[in-house]
């Protein structure tokens, strides 16, 4: 299990690391070698929260190459003209769009996006959402204790959207009662998100 540390401040613009792990540790390795890319170009999807925006930063910010986000929710020649134009200038481009599939209509730009690279953020595996749920409370400020990984990993889902919901239940109601997050906390947190039903028991 690996961070990357992102030339950003948390305060203004989110988490300031990227856990990276089973569910994403390809991605890392493909924008880390952009040359490899076919016409310079890698389509890069995911789940909400997964970490698109935050791999598209860091790799604007590395040098290697330009990134276009949130592409899905742009015209699709205006996306179109900013592949010709990194094309025309040589820079090596990521796009990042929503969930798959991306229903491209405009014939040339789903020709382009079809031949690039196509990276998808996978599910993270139990190790990987364990260092994503002390990564997201220390974002926070919150100090979970040294067994919380191991009793809540398995208990909830490790979709990086209901960790994420999950950490921040776990802070309201240690606030709320005034209580550190320890067992009963995590106990409260997972059943106000999921009910008695746990999604994923030992």
């Amino acid at each position: 299990m690996s961070q990357i540390a992102l030339p950003l401040t948390a305060a203004a613009s989110g988490p300031a690391r990227i856990v990276i792990g089973a569910g994403n540790r390809h991605v890392a390795e493909a924008l880390a070698r952009p040359e490899s890319w076919p016409f310079g170009t890698a389509v890069l999807t995911g789940g909400p929260r997964s970490g698109k925006s935050l791999l598209a930063r860091w790799f604007a910010a590395s040098g290697k190459g330009d990134a276009l986000d949130d592409a899905q929710l742009l015209p699709q020649d205006e996306v179109f003209h900013r592949w010709n134009r990194a094309q025309e200038s040589g820079t090596p481009l990521l796009v990042v769009s929503g969930e798959p599939p991306w229903n491209i209509t405009l014939p040339d730009l789903r020709s382009r996006m079809g031949s690039a690279l196509q990276l998808e953020i996978g599910m993270p595996d139990d190790a990987m959402a364990a260092e994503l749920l002390v990564s997201l409370a220390a974002e926070r400020g919150l100090v979970l204790g040294p067994d919380a990984a191991d009793y809540l990993i398995p208990r909830a889902s490790r979709a990086a959207a209901d960790l994420e919901r999950l950490v921040a239940m776990i802070d309201r109601l240690s606030l709320e009662r005034k209580s550190p997050p320890l067992l009963g906390i995590w106990r409260a947190a997972l059943e106000a998100l999921h009910g008695p039903e746990e999604p994923r028991l030992l």
